[in-house]
């Protein structure tokens, strides 16, 4: 027996290739507050009816679906791609469909428009049939001035009635649905609030600015220069057993602190405050402060333990051994990691490890802290971070977690897929014209423009980058322009304002003297930090630079300038950035009608201030490193 009820048969109309739909809705897309969210889908039947669209949505919490119209995206190629939006007005899971019918009374009127152009002039038949569509769709129009419009055209209907756009615009407001088709499944969609998508980040070692009191005594500046998030390395007690020396020394002086990430002493693990740092008061104190300024502190989540973490001795069973009994301390050749052991997620008691992660991780929520930068989350399994992720946010839904995972890229989409809200990037190593065009491209068109969220951190305590060691100032205001402006999110660690550009060896991206092992006395006066605050105020002042997928390349002539617009509404904003720091490039900006910019129109630098003349098309362009490594540019419209 076919399916379909007993009076009508099975829906002719398909609607396929959904999209945002991850993995076959596996996975849900994300968006964040008051983001307008754009859907596709397929849709098409047999024959040449005139079909009609919505998408339907709905919030969690919401008992009934709105909808809004979808319209045809590609009518010049093979009219079957349709496109719809909707609002996204509160955080938490959504749920959207598409629904397709066919609109018989535009069917009927095209059949008419086409005979007419035709020339056929005997069209009673056809009348007839409008006669009784135009009664049963005024039936369900129940009562009213539309019921009236559409009776009295029906008694006397004629060909120039029936052509008549309102008579059309009357009928299509009570659409017959009876015999609509819909998507098999509802699509999936994750609401984040806004820092989820939009960023300025700052990392500083604690220890280096005077503790937690000096971090806040800090704050105002931090504000003053435009970040939104203060990340921080661990805070907790560090242990003594193979502490490492200064540049990773294998023993320690009596004076070396130890690596953060080598976390658990005596006096606590992961829920516990270095005493050298301050308390927890302290903590809270300064969560106070970064939140008056409205700044949020991001604490550093790395699950590992010092050989004196209390829970070697509590759970044991929680770390990796190896068959002779002795611990197995984290490496990654050519890297050691002596100071370090990892947990044990195949062991017996799994389940009592991932409570006690998950409670670490709601300690410090109770604590005020709100985003998590996850330390090496691909080396812990998938299942756990969609667990421990929908656990925290189902009691806090405004937690995010930043995945600092440089790995493969099946793995980094992963953990992007199952619940991280930010992801880390191979940007940092992206440094020709083609390198950052391709990875951009893929990153904003992909379709992991859907669930993938870049933070382009221009460095870490861990990488520096050939092209810092060598290229100078110019390099790293280059590298901060491109990073503050091709992502809406991204980040720079403390001594990028000072150009710190020393490696440990040649070929390595290790920092000599590294902070990560040594104190140092740091203070915000470098002399990056004027072009960091400037940058920080005009992404705060250009809405089409606090988006992603928004991103055009512009074609330069020349492969040491790369050249970008992006626009979100009216604000549009070009950029052209000389990727060469010795020397001084020339080359042009084709801007496309595309940008639905004027012929002529003016840029205004929001760096330096001057005013240019633009237009559509060739556009002309020089930038000397030393004076001026890039452009940032405004349109403003005549």
């Amino acid at each position: 027996m076919p399916s379909g009820s007993r009076n009508r048969p099975p829906p002719r109309i398909r609607i396929e290739d959904p999209a945002p739909r991850i993995d076959c809705g596996r996975h849900p897309a994300k968006a964040c507050t008051g983001d307008t969210v754009d859907v596709y889908a397929t849709i098409f039947k047999d024959g040449h009816d005139v079909l009609r669209a919505v998408v339907r949505y709905r919030h969690a919490d919401d008992p009934d679906w709105h909808e809004a119209p979808m319209r045809r995206i590609d009518a010049h190629v093979d009219g079957d791609r349709w496109q719809g939006s909707f609002p996204v007005t509160r955080q938490g899971s959504w749920s959207w469909t598409v629904e397709a019918w066919t609109d018989v009374p535009a069917t009927w009127r095209s059949e008419i428009e086409r005979k007419v152009e035709a020339g056929q002039e005997n069209l009673t038949g056809e009348l007839s049939e409008g006669a009784v569509l135009l009664r049963g769709v005024a039936e369900r129009a129940g009562e009213g001035e539309d019921a009236r419009r559409l009776l009295a055209a029906a008694e006397h209907l004629t060909v120039d009635a029936a052509l008549d756009p309102e008579l059309l615009a009357v009928a299509e407001r009570h659409p017959d649905r009876l015999a609509s088709s819909v998507l098999d499944e509802p699509v999936a969609l994750t609401v984040d609030r806004p820092r989820a998508r939009f960023g300025s980040w700052y990392e500083l070692f604690p220890r280096s600015f005077g503790g937690l009191r000096g971090v806040a005594a800090a704050v105002p500046e931090l504000a003053e220069l435009g970040f939104d998030v203060l990340y921080l390395p661990p805070i907790h007690p560090i242990g003594t057993t193979n502490r490492k020396g200064a540049n990773n020394a294998l023993v320690a002086g009596p004076g070396d602190p130890g690596s953060p990430w080598a976390i658990g002493s005596p006096d606590g693990g992961h829920d516990a405050v270095h005493p050298e740092l301050g308390t927890l008061e302290d903590f809270d104190a300064l969560v106070a402060a970064a939140t008056g300024h409205g700044i949020e502190i991001a604490l550093d989540f790395a699950i590992q333990c010092s050989p004196d973490h209390p829970w070697l001795r509590e759970h044991p069973e929680w770390l990796h051994r190896r068959p002779d009994g002795t611990l197995k301390y984290a490496e990654n050749p050519p890297k050691r990691y002596q100071d370090i052991y990892n947990v044990n997620f195949d062991c017996d008691d799994w389940a009592g490890l991932w409570q006690a992660l998950l409670d670490v991780v709601l300690h410090w929520v109770g604590h005020g802290v709100r985003i998590f930068r996850v330390d090496n989350p691909h080396t812990k399994p998938l299942p756990f971070w969609e667990w421990l992720i929908a656990e925290v946010r189902r009691r806090e839904p405004d937690t995010l977690f930043l995945a600092e995972a440089f790995t493969r890229a099946a793995m980094m989409r992963a953990l992007a897929k199952v619940g991280f809200n930010q992801s880390y990037t191979y940007f940092t190593w992206k440094t020709s014209r083609h390198d950052l065009t391709e990875y951009l491209t893929e990153l904003t068109t992909s379709g992991m423009q859907d669930y993938y969220r870049p933070n382009f951190f221009a460095n870490t305590p861990d990488i520096l980058t050939e092209q810092l060691q060598h290229g100078g100032p110019p390099a790293f205001a280059s590298r901060l322009v491109l990073a503050a402006t091709l992502s809406p999110t991204y980040g720079i660690y403390s001594g990028f304002e000072h150009f710190e550009n020393v490696a440990a060896a040649a070929g390595s991206e290790e920092y000599a003297d590294s902070e990560k092992y040594e104190l140092k006395e740091r203070a915000l006066d470098g002399p990056l930090l004027p072009l960091v605050k400037r940058l920080n105020d005009v992404r705060r002042e250009h809405p089409a630079l606090q988006y992603l997928a928004n991103l055009t390349f512009l074609e330069t002539e020349n492969d040491a300038l790369l050249a970008y617009a992006k626009r979100h509404g009216d604000d549009v904003v070009v950029c052209v950035v000389n990727l060469d720091p010795h020397a001084a490039q020339e080359g042009i900006a084709v801007v496309p009608y595309e940008l639905g910019l004027p012929p002529s129109f003016a840029v205004v630098d929001l760096l330096k201030g001057e005013r240019y003349d633009w237009g559509i098309g060739r556009n002309y362009v020089r930038l000397d490193p030393a004076d001026r490594p890039a452009h940032v540019l405004a349109a403003v419209r005549r």
